[in-house]
Order: structure tokens, then sequence, then C-alpha cells
């Protein structure tokens, strides 16, 4: 087992593509078998040019038929904009024979899908194949980081999972997108993430209910949003004076009667704002209430400058990446992180 590996083709090249293209190249048990992009500058080059490493021989294509055509073990499907034709394009790749493991979803099991999960059943059957969705949230933080912590818990009241965001310093393309700079009444009233947003996270609340053998009867939603106390640059505008500059969004899933697992997502353009619910920097944060309580902090190194980058994108990817000789060798169906047990990530120690 030590001596096998894997070809992988890559779908897409945004950021979070691009840092698992860059793991595939560099890593001794991969064997980069296909690159699909869909910007088409970027058609034609070397999977290596596309992100500052040496060439490759593998020239990147945005032809669909030629990578499902492809001999490969695994596709690692991470596309930029989530299009009505994803699902198709999951379902042609794993019944043609390919693993796929996908950061873009669908989350499964997930009992508000159940039309996308039986497609996704069928084209695994059809190509005796097997299909993972991870991320770093939904996923990782939100499920392995804190359910592994709970062995640590004697006594457990309540989860509660953290995303902070400071949008300055790690600008989104979606900020504008997401209602930065709106009337706070019209957001409030209007908001662009929708509440039926939950259901998406779903699959990773119920996974740490499942883990600790109960089950979830409720997800209640929350929002509120912060005012700028000044005008705010930030990478693709300014937020006026007044205008929104934070929010909060909040899930609770309750277990037999009260409040199990709360996800909270702060996202914020710096720190003059009214209210400032979070201080600090980027961060993916666990409390687990109980006996004993307990806190846990993910956030990338410092960079040169101290601070501590938000790498959230690039884990998108790489928490895919390091799970593919396990996906691939999983029985065909959806795989859980109950039927992954403890990931062993291969070809991460070499000199």
């Amino acid at each position: 087992m030590a001596d096998k590996t894997y070809r992988v083709i890559q779908w897409a090249t945004g950021t979070v593509g691009s840092a698992a293209l860059r793991y595939f190249i560099e890593n001794p048990v991969i064997e980069l078998a296909g690159v699909y992009v869909t910007n088409p500058e970027k058609v034609g080059k070397d999977a290596g040019d596309l992100v500052g490493l040496p060439r490759t021989g593998i020239t990147a294509t945005d032809d669909i038929e030629a990578i499902v055509a492809l001999e490969a073990d695994c596709v690692l499907f991470a596309p930029l904009n989530l299009a009505a034709t994803t699902l198709d394009n999951i379902c042609r790749l794993l019944a043609s024979g390919k693993n796929v493991i996908s950061p873009a979803g669908p989350f499964l099991p997930n009992k508000w899908f159940p039309d996308e999960a039986a497609r996704i059943e069928a084209a695994c059957r059809a190509g005796n194949s097997s299909y993972h969705g991870c991320g770093i949230h939904p996923g990782f933080a939100g499920d392995v980081l804190p359910l592994t912590l709970t062995r640590l818990m004697s006594r457990i009241d309540c989860i509660e999972v953290t995303e902070v965001i400071d949008k300055v310093r790690n600008p989104m393309i979606y900020t504008e997108i997401m209602g930065f700079g709106a009337d706070p009444e019209e957001l409030l009233a209007n908001p662009r993430r929708s509440p039926e947003t939950y259901k998406y996270f779903y699959s990773s609340m119920a996974t740490i209910a499942e883990g600790l053998g109960k089950e979830i009867e409720k997800v209640t939603v929350k929002f509120e949003v912060a005012r700028a106390l000044k005008d705010t640059r930030h990478l693709y505008g300014e937020v006026k004076a007044g205008t929104v500059g934070g929010q909060h969004y909040e899930w609770t899933a309750w277990v037999e009667g009260a409040p199990l697992i709360v996800y909270h997502f702060y996202w914020q353009l710096g720190e003059d704002l009214d209210p400032l619910w979070e201080e600090g920097e980027a961060k993916y944060r666990v409390r687990i209430h109980g006996d004993p309580p307990l806190e846990c902090h993910l956030m990338g190194g410092k960079d040169a400058d101290g601070r501590h980058p938000f790498l959230g994108l690039p884990w998108t990817g790489l928490v895919g990446c390091t799970v593919v000789p396990d996906v691939c060798d999983a029985l065909p169906g959806v795989v859980t992180h109950f039927d992954l047990g403890i990931v062993q990530p291969k070809g991460l120690v070499r000199r």
C-alpha cells in the first residue's frame, strides 16, 4: 500500500481548486491525470504553469467529454460557480467509474436533499464508485473537529462552532453580493443568505448529533447586522458609515428540548462596527460547554506581518485532497466521516 498511487483529475482551478492542484502535483502518491478549467485563458496551459510550479505535461482543458473519457481513480470537484449542472456533472463522473470528492457539495447524508442523494447513489452503483462531500465548513471545522474534541469531555451541555472572518483583511468577491454596504433594515428584512441555508450545513450538525448518540429535533435561525461607524474601503469597493458593516448568522440545532449544537458566522469589515461582536483575527473556534469546559481555536500560522491569515478556502481543497486514498479504497456509495474513520493522509512527509 505504501507504493500505491492514485490518478486524480482536478476539476476547476479557482482558489480552492488551485490549492488542490498544487497538492496533487507535489504529492508523490498522486499522479495528475487531467485538469478541467472554465476560464478560456487557461485552456491549453500546463497544469504547473497554472499554480507556479514546474511543468507537468498535463494541459488544462474545457472539454468535459475529454475529462469524462480519461482513465482516473478520482476527481476533486471544485467548481467556482455552483450552476444547475453541478449535480449532472458529478453523476456523469461517478457513472464513468471515477470516485468523486466534492467541496462543492452536496454534503451527504442529509435529510433535506433526498433527490440529490438518490441520484448520486444511483450513479455510484452504475460506476462502482464512491462519493464524498467535504470542506472546512460545512465539513471539518463543523463536524470532525468538534466531534474529535468531545473525547476530552465528561459531560456535554452545548457545542458552539464559530467562524470569524474580517473581510477587509480577507477580501472575498461576494462581499457586496452578501449585502455589505446595504441599508441595515432592508437587509434584516431580506437577508442575502437565505434562512434555509442551514440545510446545506445540516449534514455536519447531524454528524455531531449522531456521534453523540442523539437526533436533531429542529433547527432555529437568527440573523443580525452591525453598522459601520466610518467609511470603510475593501478590495472590491467601499462601505459607507451607517450601512451594513457586519453580519452574524446563528443556527441552533435542538436536542431533547435544548440547544445542543450552535453554528455562529461573524463576517465583519474591520472593527469599527456597532456592535462589534468579535475581536481578533480570522479563525474557527469550537467551544464545548460542560465538564470540563473546552475551547479550541483553528487558524492559520502567522504571516510575515505577525498576523494570522484566513485559510478557509485552501483548507476546503486540502481536506478533500488528503482523503483521496481513503475514498478511492472505500466501498461504493456515499462515504461519510464514520465510514472513513481516522483518515491517514499519504505523501505529506517529504523532503
